[in-house]
């Protein structure tokens, strides 16, 4: 079996991280058509819950995206049947194309690959001269790990938990680390956003049963302060 099948839970809603996903994966897309035209062609780095992918291909003219998992890839056409992205299965690191395109995205995946700085540099070079690049992370210095980390139940804001593990996550990211790394990648940050302003636990955030509109509240306060949100939403193109 592939190993990257072994992570398919991770992706079916069966977590109560599933609150923070739906949360983020409606919200950080939404940003991207805020910046981007319809024109634009895209490669999209994973399917994950499938939510962002099945919102680009109903927005742009052409969308391609890359997964290395037949049974991610598999789950997403029997959730999204009528999607009318371009599915290519195999590795980010052996990826190939002629073609080049206006944005490229990466919706929290490198916390997943084994050397982000590989996956940077081998996308490089099918980005359009203006094209932009779109990364999302998970925080490790989030509101509520900074909470547990002076409370004394978080000893290390670094630390993976198990979910993590079975999501397959190798790390966290600051938006110091996040920033410094596109940067000695040869590119230029253009836009730093937070996604999703959290300061309590998932389950703390849960049982407080906020109106959506609150939660929406949290998201666009969090556009300004991406040093305590869940994840952190950079924009970036290449140096020149």
């Amino acid at each position: 079996m592939n190993k990257l099948d072994s992570h398919l839970q991770a992706y079916q809603g069966r977590f109560i991280y599933e609150f923070d996903n739906q949360i983020q994966m409606n919200w950080y897309p939404k940003r991207i058509l805020d910046f981007a035209d319809a024109d634009s062609s895209i490669l999209e780095l994973g399917l994950g819950h499938g939510i962002t992918t099945d919102l680009f291909s109903q927005y742009f003219k052409k969308h391609v995206v890359i997964d290395a998992s037949p049974a991610v890839i598999e789950n997403f056409k029997k959730e999204f049947p009528s999607c009318k992205a371009e599915i290519v299965e195999g590795y980010f690191e052996t990826f190939e194309t002629k073609d080049k395109f206006d944005l490229i995205i990466m919706g929290f995946v490198m916390e997943h690959v084994d050397d982000p700085d590989i996956i940077l540099n081998h996308f490089k070079q099918f980005l359009k001269p203006n094209g932009k690049i779109y990364i999302t992370v998970p925080n490790a210095e989030v509101m509520n790990r900074r909470l547990g980390n002076f409370a004394g139940d978080l000893p290390d804001m670094q630390l993976l938990s198990e979910h993590d593990h079975i999501c397959g996550h190798q790390r966290y990211f600051t938006v110091k680390t996040l920033s410094d790394q596109i940067k000695n990648n040869g590119f230029k940050v253009d836009r730093i956003e937070g996604i999703y302003l959290k300061p309590m636990s998932t389950k703390q955030m849960i049982s407080l049963e906020l109106d959506q509109k609150y939660i929406d509240a949290l998201c666009q306060l969090g556009v300004s302060y991406p040093e305590l949100c869940c994840g952190i939403f950079v924009e970036f193109s290449i140096k020149k």
